[in-house]
Protein backbone atom coordinates (compact mmCIF):
# COMPACT_ATOMS: atom_id res chain seq x y z
CA UNK A 1 0.00 0.00 0.00
CA UNK A 2 0.97 3.56 -0.91
CA UNK A 3 0.16 6.36 1.23
CA UNK A 4 -0.33 9.89 -0.63
CA UNK A 5 0.08 11.60 2.85
CA UNK A 6 2.05 8.87 4.88
CA UNK A 7 4.45 8.16 2.61
CA UNK A 8 4.67 11.55 0.39
CA UNK A 9 8.54 11.78 0.49
CA UNK A 10 8.93 8.10 -0.93
CA UNK A 11 6.47 9.34 -3.92
CA UNK A 12 8.63 11.94 -4.35
CA UNK A 13 11.88 10.25 -4.44
CA UNK A 14 9.90 7.46 -6.55
CA UNK A 15 8.37 10.46 -8.88
CA UNK A 16 11.87 12.16 -8.92
CA UNK A 17 13.66 8.40 -11.11
CA UNK A 18 10.91 8.72 -13.92
CA UNK A 19 11.38 10.71 -17.28
CA UNK A 20 7.91 11.25 -18.67
CA UNK A 21 7.71 11.37 -22.56
CA UNK A 22 5.77 14.29 -23.79
CA UNK A 23 2.69 12.27 -26.25
CA UNK A 24 -0.36 11.22 -25.22
CA UNK A 25 0.86 7.82 -25.68
CA UNK A 26 4.32 8.01 -24.76
CA UNK A 27 5.89 5.61 -21.68
CA UNK A 28 6.93 6.91 -18.19
CA UNK A 29 10.25 6.04 -18.46
CA UNK A 30 12.20 4.32 -15.07
CA UNK A 31 15.82 6.07 -14.73
CA UNK A 32 16.83 4.34 -10.88
CA UNK A 33 18.12 0.81 -9.79
CA UNK A 34 17.03 -2.28 -12.63
CA UNK A 35 16.90 -5.72 -11.62
CA UNK A 36 18.94 -8.36 -13.57
CA UNK A 37 15.62 -9.18 -15.31
CA UNK A 38 14.99 -5.70 -16.70
CA UNK A 39 12.48 -4.89 -14.60
CA UNK A 40 12.53 -1.44 -12.24
CA UNK A 41 14.01 -1.68 -8.89
CA UNK A 42 12.48 0.78 -5.53
CA UNK A 43 13.95 0.53 -2.10
CA UNK A 44 11.48 1.75 0.63
CA UNK A 45 11.85 1.36 4.28
CA UNK A 46 8.46 0.26 6.16
CA UNK A 47 7.97 -0.72 9.78
CA UNK A 48 10.98 -0.82 11.80
CA UNK A 49 13.43 0.67 8.65
CA UNK A 50 14.12 -2.44 7.43
CA UNK A 51 14.19 -1.64 3.55
CA UNK A 52 12.17 -3.86 0.90
CA UNK A 53 13.45 -3.86 -2.45
CA UNK A 54 9.82 -3.54 -5.05
CA UNK A 55 9.48 -3.97 -8.11
CA UNK A 56 8.74 -0.13 -9.54
CA UNK A 57 5.44 -1.51 -11.69
CA UNK A 58 4.09 -2.80 -9.04
CA UNK A 59 4.97 0.71 -6.86
CA UNK A 60 3.73 2.65 -8.79
CA UNK A 61 -0.11 0.93 -9.24
CA UNK A 62 -0.29 1.01 -5.98
CA UNK A 63 0.68 4.78 -5.87
CA UNK A 64 -2.21 5.11 -8.35
CA UNK A 65 -4.15 3.44 -5.86
CA UNK A 66 -4.21 6.57 -3.37
CA UNK A 67 -3.75 4.11 -0.01
CA UNK A 68 -5.85 1.14 -1.58
CA UNK A 69 -3.59 -1.69 -1.21
CA UNK A 70 -3.20 -4.18 -4.60
CA UNK A 71 -4.99 -7.60 -4.33
CA UNK A 72 -2.06 -10.28 -3.46
CA UNK A 73 -3.10 -12.01 -6.80
CA UNK A 74 -3.23 -8.33 -8.69
CA UNK A 75 0.03 -8.52 -10.91
CA UNK A 76 1.51 -4.85 -13.10
CA UNK A 77 0.40 -5.76 -16.63
CA UNK A 78 2.26 -3.97 -19.68
CA UNK A 79 0.52 -3.17 -22.68
CA UNK A 80 3.05 -1.14 -23.81
CA UNK A 81 5.48 -4.40 -23.44
CA UNK A 82 8.32 -1.75 -21.92
CA UNK A 83 9.23 -3.30 -18.64
CA UNK A 84 10.90 0.15 -17.03
CA UNK A 85 7.50 1.92 -17.95
CA UNK A 86 5.94 2.84 -14.68
CA UNK A 87 3.29 4.74 -16.41
CA UNK A 88 -0.22 4.18 -14.62
CA UNK A 89 -3.25 3.48 -17.41
CA UNK A 90 -6.62 4.42 -15.50
CA UNK A 91 -9.50 2.88 -16.09
CA UNK A 92 -11.61 3.72 -19.14
CA UNK A 93 -7.63 4.81 -20.92
CA UNK A 94 -8.34 3.89 -24.66
CA UNK A 95 -5.31 3.34 -26.73
CA UNK A 96 -2.03 2.32 -25.80
CA UNK A 97 -2.33 0.97 -22.58
CA UNK A 98 0.92 0.95 -19.97
CA UNK A 99 0.69 -0.36 -16.97
CA UNK A 100 -2.67 -2.36 -15.82
CA UNK A 101 -3.46 -4.27 -12.93
CA UNK A 102 -4.99 -7.88 -13.65
CA UNK A 103 -4.16 -11.44 -12.78
CA UNK A 104 -1.61 -13.94 -13.56
CA UNK A 105 -3.94 -15.44 -16.69
CA UNK A 106 -4.26 -11.76 -17.75
CA UNK A 107 -0.73 -11.73 -18.04
CA UNK A 108 -0.02 -14.69 -19.48
CA UNK A 109 -3.25 -13.79 -22.20
CA UNK A 110 -1.64 -10.56 -22.99
CA UNK A 111 1.98 -12.36 -23.35
CA UNK A 112 0.31 -14.96 -25.65
CA UNK A 113 -1.32 -11.85 -27.85
CA UNK A 114 1.85 -9.48 -28.39
CA UNK A 115 3.75 -13.24 -29.12
CA UNK A 116 5.98 -13.20 -25.76
CA UNK A 117 4.83 -16.63 -24.70
CA UNK A 118 6.50 -19.23 -26.53
CA UNK A 119 4.25 -22.46 -25.75
CA UNK A 120 5.90 -25.29 -23.47
CA UNK A 121 9.49 -25.52 -24.32
CA UNK A 122 10.93 -29.26 -23.86
CA UNK A 123 14.80 -28.28 -22.77
CA UNK A 124 15.12 -24.94 -21.20
CA UNK A 125 18.29 -23.45 -21.68
CA UNK A 126 19.95 -19.78 -21.81
CA UNK A 127 18.35 -16.71 -20.06
CA UNK A 128 15.09 -16.64 -22.39
CA UNK A 129 15.35 -13.05 -23.52
CA UNK A 130 16.04 -11.56 -19.93
CA UNK A 131 19.53 -10.59 -20.70
CA UNK A 132 18.05 -8.71 -23.96
CA UNK A 133 14.97 -7.65 -21.66
CA UNK A 134 17.81 -6.11 -19.31
CA UNK A 135 20.65 -4.80 -22.11
CA UNK A 136 17.09 -2.74 -23.56
CA UNK A 137 15.88 -1.79 -20.39
CA UNK A 138 18.75 -0.10 -19.52
CA UNK A 139 19.70 1.46 -23.19
CA UNK A 140 15.87 3.42 -21.95
CA UNK A 141 16.88 4.28 -19.32
CA UNK A 142 20.07 5.99 -20.82
CA UNK A 143 18.64 7.23 -23.81
CA UNK A 144 16.37 9.52 -21.26
CA UNK A 145 19.21 10.00 -18.41
CA UNK A 146 19.24 13.76 -19.09
CA UNK A 147 15.34 14.42 -20.25
CA UNK A 148 13.04 12.79 -23.19
CA UNK A 149 14.81 12.20 -26.01
CA UNK A 150 12.35 10.76 -28.80
CA UNK A 151 14.87 9.63 -31.37
CA UNK A 152 17.16 7.91 -28.53
CA UNK A 153 14.04 6.31 -27.25
CA UNK A 154 13.21 5.12 -30.49
CA UNK A 155 16.68 3.74 -30.93
CA UNK A 156 16.60 1.81 -27.94
CA UNK A 157 13.29 0.31 -28.15
CA UNK A 158 14.42 -1.34 -31.71
CA UNK A 159 17.83 -1.89 -30.94
CA UNK A 160 19.47 -0.43 -33.81
CA UNK A 161 19.83 2.94 -35.36
CA UNK A 162 19.03 1.22 -38.58
CA UNK A 163 15.35 1.80 -40.12
CA UNK A 164 13.13 -0.95 -40.35
CA UNK A 165 10.80 -1.91 -43.08
CA UNK A 166 7.32 -1.43 -40.52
Amino acid sequence: MVNPVIHAAELRRFESDIVRGPGAEDCAIWTGAIGGDGYPRFGVRRGGGERIMLRGNRYALAAARQGQPLEPWERALHGCDNPVCVRVSAPGDVGLLHLVAGSQRDNMEMMARSGRGGGRTVVRRGDHGVAERRARAVALREAVRHGWDAEAVAVALLGSPEPTLW
